[in-house]
């Protein structure tokens, strides 16, 4: 199962920002990359472990949206996807990793809510963490791709 259809705006190097697009593009989900309206060349990470899990950026959105808000809900509302397809993604995180990414608690007067455990918070920061590092190695070989794809198409 594909963790997003779209992928995050990654400018160089990427630094936590929300999906380009309203869509279920749960890809980056903090804050908004500065941008010169210009389209940026975008590396987009997919990790697929040992275990089966597949960690990629609409799951990282989905958990980083689930600790901003503290609910599973208001997560899926503000990524624009549903609540079921929101828990479908933290679930199929929970089963291939072997232990819960989210703890929630009941609703009713007091509220409810949910919140990331140590390893929720430890799977969003390590695959912060590879997305900047792949970034910024692959920097100058997408720059690179870039100007070849640019001077192509100016000749022709």
């Amino acid at each position: 199962m594909a963790a997003s259809k779209t992928s995050p705006p990654a400018s160089s190097p990427p630094t936590s920002s929300p999906p380009a697009s309203g869509k279920a593009a749960p890809g980056n989900a903090t804050s908004k990359p500065v941008s010169s309206g210009k389209a940026a060349n975008r590396l987009s990470i997919r990790l697929d472990l040992a275990t089966g899990a597949r960690i990629g950026p609409g799951k990282v959105a989905v958990l980083e949206e689930i600790a901003r808000s503290g609910s599973i809900s208001a997560a899926g509302r503000a990524l624009h996807i549903s609540y079921r397809r929101t828990w479908e993604l933290v679930e199929d995180l929970n089963a291939t990793l072997g232990a819960p990414v989210v703890q929630t608690a009941a609703g009713g007067s007091g509220g409810g809510g949910a919140s990331l455990t140590e390893l929720g918070q430890a799977v969003v920061a390590r695959y912060r963490a590879i997305e900047q590092d792949c970034a910024i190695a692959a920097r100058k070989h997408l720059t690179a791709l870039h100007r070849a794809a640019r001077a192509r198409s100016t000749s022709t």
